[in-house]
Parts: structure tokens; sequence; C-alpha cells
């Protein structure tokens, strides 16, 4: 009994991504080269191609770049031998995530400071203003961090 086989398309409908993901991944290499059907050439996507494409696409929506994609599934083939080196993957995006979040929440604070800001100069009280200001202040470098050469 041979093992089910989808085409791109039901692969693509199966994982909720676009062909185009699926194509550009096995042009790069992080997923295998697909089985092609000899008739058709076209790519036949078997049971273990699907479970890699919905692991792939779990890693990409929490923003997992290339790199570690390609990084934990080199490392998954270890199995539990490379527990620890997951571990470290998975604790390192989620870092990077938390230094997203708090960038993003300064950025937000600006932005309601700046609303609170041009309110106040719109209803003429620029002691208001001034006092806003002042709290904008501290946020401009995190939200704007200067690149030092």
């Amino acid at each position: 009994m041979s093992e089910q086989q989808w085409t791109i398309a039901q692969a693509s409908a199966l994982t909720g991504l676009p062909e185009s993901t699926l194509r550009y991944w096995e042009r790069i290499g992080l997923v295998r080269s697909v089985e092609r059907d000899p008739a058709s050439g076209h790519r036949r996507y078997g049971e273990d191609d699907i479970e890699t494409l919905d692991t792939l696409g779990n890693l990409r929506a929490v923003g997992m770049s290339v790199a570690d994609m390609r990084r934990y599934l080199a490392d998954r083939r270890r199995g539990d031998h490379a527990a620890g080196e997951q571990k470290a993957l998975f604790q390192a995006h989620a870092q990077r995530l938390a230094e997203e979040i708090h960038t993003l929440e300064a950025r937000r604070r600006y932005l309601e400071l700046k609303v609170r800001y041009w309110a106040a100069r719109e209803h003429g009280d620029l002691e208001q203003a001034s006092r806003i200001a002042d709290l904008i202040r501290p946020l401009i470098d995190r939200v704007n961090p200067k690149e030092t050469t």
C-alpha cells in the first residue's frame, strides 16, 4: 500500500502556506526536494513532507528566521540528543520577541503621547503640551536608537 500523496495545491491548502512559499523553501533547500509524478513532473507531497511543512509554518508564524528554521530541522533529526540546542534556539527567539515587544510598547506610548501633545496644542493649552513633551523626550531613544559606527 502506497503512502498518500498531495499536489502542491492540496499541500498548500492543508498547511495554509502559499504555493510560492512551498516552492521557495524547496529552491533554497530548507525542505528536501519533493518527489515528482513521473508522468506529469508535478510535485507530490507525502505525509512526512506535510508534517515538515506544518512545523515550518508554525515556526514562520512566530517569526523565526529561515536560518533558525534550518537549524531547527537539522537538530530535529538528532532527536533528544539535540534537546539542549533546541531549547536554546527557542529561548533565544523568545528573548528576541521580548525585545521587539518592548520596542513596540515604547513606540505605542510615544504615539499616544504625541496624540495628547497635538490635542493640547489644538486646544491652545501650551502648558499641557509642554508637560507632555517632557514625557516624550525619554522615549525618543527607545523609539529611535541612534546607530553607532
